[in-house]
């Protein structure tokens, strides 16, 4: 245990000249015992070494903004998210799944061309407008992406330090990961679908079970090699807690790393669900996703004069996934402080 004193009667005495009898070296033939006092021990005082301005998240934010093109594909991306949310409040807007009629003769608008009749994207073969469908499949395919990636990033974030700075969970989750990596994702996702009802926490029950693994492996190895370094060393000499290592010392370095997993993971989600709905096992048809929307373009894409209702729900899709991809690449590389040196 380190004791750390403080001159506290020493300069009062010293500050104290008004006593002309005492002078200003009285001080010096008092008792060492009455010059110092214990201070105490304060873990968040311990590695004070000096004033600094620097800003971890004030430093990533800089360095992020820098990169003028990921700045732009951000502002798109939140543009096309939040629309996606908003659009059901918007005026004039109808529901995904109303088979819409001609007034005149009481037939269905099946599969009018972008733009006809006031569809602003077209319909699809029962007469639904493919505008509100593509919307309401964004936001579902989002919302399970958005819950897969959280449940992901807080099990494998807790998980991965635990498993690398705790050393005696080192064989309990080695064996789980034995265990969990031998079982192939797809197929453990296709049994849960199968098995239980298909919905939206279904699908990310079955994507969450084993993902969180991969990440909790990843930062693992992240944690191992940032263990045993000197300052974490000395830290843990001075008696600083674990969990005020691990939040100090351990995770400004981790996020770059769970901020490129996550971006990784949303596509990856997405992906999922388009997958699990391409071969039946997904969402049911009333349930607007991106999955049901490109399932059933495929099925008229041979027709040219159809092929827009695979083409919509494509690109779309496909702008979500390469901007989540390349964001967060971007900000994987602002948030590391090697590059925070200025």
């Amino acid at each position: 245990m380190l004791f750390f004193y403080k001159e506290t009667k020493a300069r009062r005495l010293e500050a104290d000249l008004s006593r002309p009898s005492d002078g200003p070296e009285a001080w010096k033939d008092l008792p060492e015992d009455q010059l110092f006092e214990p201070a105490g021990f304060s873990a968040r005082q311990a590695e004070s070494t000096g004033y600094s301005n620097y800003s971890y998240w004030g430093s990533t934010f800089r360095a992020f903004f820098k990169n003028r093109f990921a700045v732009v594909l951000l502002a798109a991306l939140c543009a096309v998210v939040l629309f996606a949310f908003l659009q059901p409040l918007l005026p004039g807007q109808l529901d995904p799944n109303l088979c819409s009629v001609d007034p005149a003769t009481g037939i269905q608008y099946r599969n009018l061309a972008p733009g006809e009749n006031g569809f602003l994207w077209g319909t699809n073969s029962i007469g639904q407008d493919l505008w509100a469908r593509i919307w309401a499949g964004t936001r579902t395919s989002l919302t399970i992406a958005f819950f897969v990636a959280m449940i992901e990033a807080a099990v494998g974030i807790t998980a991965g330090v635990l498993w690398g700075y705790v050393r005696r969970l080192d064989f309990f989750f080695t064996e789980l990961y034995n265990i969990c990596d031998n079982i192939p994702s797809t197929i453990l996702l296709i049994l849960i679908s199968y098995i239980a009802r298909p919905s939206v926490p279904t699908l990310i029950l079955g994507m969450s079970l084993t993902g969180w693994i991969g990440m909790a492996r990843f930062i693992r190895n992240q944690v191992i090699m940032l263990r045993d370094r000197d300052y974490n060393l000395a830290s843990r000499c001075i008696g600083t807690p674990t969990w005020r290592i691990i939040q100090r010392n351990l995770l400004p370095y981790l996020v770059s790393v769970v901020m490129l997993r996550m971006a990784l993971t949303i596509p990856a989600a997405i992906g999922s669900e388009v997958f699990i709905t391409y071969i039946g096992l997904g969402l049911s048809v009333e349930l607007p996703s991106l999955g049901n929307l490109i399932n059933d373009g495929r099925k008229v894409m041979m027709q040219a004069g159809l092929r827009y209702q695979l083409l919509y729900p494509t690109l779309i899709l496909s702008f979500v996934t390469i901007a989540f991809y390349l964001i967060g690449n971007a900000f994987s590389d602002a948030a590391d402080p090697k590059n925070h040196l200025e």
